[in-house]
């Protein structure tokens, strides 16, 4: 099941707090003593910058896959968002010996070194998300890009990524949604699932949808959908959306059942990728036709459980569309609720992007 660390970080007595939810996530994920050090070192860091920068802010870690589809292993990622001041000169703010409250200024900096892929969006007024990913074995200084992340796998044809960010419903230990991507050959298969409800029972049909995408990838969507079926069958259901790019051919396919949203960006506009009613699982529609478009360097796919507000309108941010995807659904997950808004549900967002040519 999706296990998710969610640490509400606005005093120090929740440092530890960061640090322990990031060693239980590299356990989880099989790290070593020096890389499991290193994620809560990165979880500390990050912590302690919400407090001093962002007024207190929310701190997520989980294990995930790696963001190109294909490495084996899992890697701890931990986020951090704000609704803080945020920082006029994110170049600078990376700089170790940047400070703006006193201290050493040493945090982001070390961040960035320690973490196989890392990346900083904020924006004055609206706050900042800070996200490490650190996996197994530490990224070379020759693999990493001007920015400290790791470069994009040279066999991506072409480049992109995927990520994504979960948050369990009133900080439970397990969320019923989930997400996951694998690769076949030239074809990249993203899904995410929302199982009915939440809560374990809700976790438990997500975790089979996940299961039985592996070793599926070389499916269409819909009838990998139809699989899932199957395969969620004596659970209580989920609705769920498959996304998959042949990015050889350069065209992406999309079919879904149930109230997963998906948003496609192609160049200044937004446009929605209908699912069809029903549950995976328990009551599925007797056809799924499969929506198909072109993928482009100006394209970026959004998926979302329910947790997210029906009226929630994409970020025009443009800075967004070279961020990181786990980033970019952190962004949305922030900037989509309110206190005037209450979350009623697990919120996952999953995103699909193109790699920046400087990062290729």
């Amino acid at each position: 099941m999706t296990r998710v660390w969610d640490v509400p970080v606005h005093d120090s007595t929740r440092l530890r707090d960061a640090r322990v939810a990031a060693q239980c996530a590299a356990e989880l994920a099989g790290l070593d003593r020096a890389r499991t050090d290193a994620a809560a070192l990165v979880a500390t860091e990050l912590a302690t910058n919400l407090l001093k920068h962002g007024h207190g802010g929310q701190l997520l870690v989980e294990a995930v896959s790696a963001p190109d589809g294909r490495a084996a292993g899992l890697m701890v990622q931990i986020a951090a968002v704000d609704h803080g001041p945020g920082m006029a000169d994110v170049p600078a703010a990376l700089d170790d010996g940047f400070s703006t409250a006193g201290s050493l200024g040493a945090g982001l900096g070390t961040c960035r070194r320690l973490a196989d892929d890392f990346d900083l969006h904020s924006v004055p007024g609206r706050g900042t998300v800070a996200l490490a990913r650190i996996g197994g074995v530490p990224a070379s200084r020759g693999d990493r890009d001007a920015g400290g992340g790791r470069t994009g796998s040279a066999d991506a044809t072409p480049g992109v990524r995927v990520g994504g960010v979960n948050v369990p419903f009133q900080g439970a230990e397990y969320s019923g949604d989930a997400w996951t991507c694998v690769r076949a050959g030239d074809l990249l298969t993203l899904m995410l699932a929302d199982g009915l409800g939440h809560g374990p029972d809700a976790a438990l049909a997500s975790t089979a949808a996940v299961e039985a995408v592996r070793g599926s990838g070389h499916l269409p969507p819909a009838e990998l959908l139809r699989r899932l079926d199957d395969a969620l069958r004596g659970t209580r259901g989920a609705a769920v959306a498959v996304a998959q790019l042949d990015l050889r051919a350069g065209r992406l396919r999309f079919c879904g059942v149930g109230n997963v949203g998906a948003r496609l960006r192609e160049g200044d506009a937004w446009r929605h990728l209908l699912s069809r009613p029903g549950i995976v699982g328990t009551y599925r529609p007797r056809t799924l036709p499969e929506t198909e478009v072109a993928w482009g360097p100006d394209r970026l796919l959004v998926l979302h459980s329910d947790g997210l507000p029906s009226r929630w309108e994409p970020s025009v941010d443009p800075r967004l569309l070279s961020a990181d995807p786990a980033v970019v659904a952190a962004v949305t997950v922030r900037d989509a609720g309110s206190s005037a808004r209450p979350v009623r549900d697990d919120t996952a967002v999953a995103v699909l992007s193109p790699t920046p040519p400087d990062r290729s």
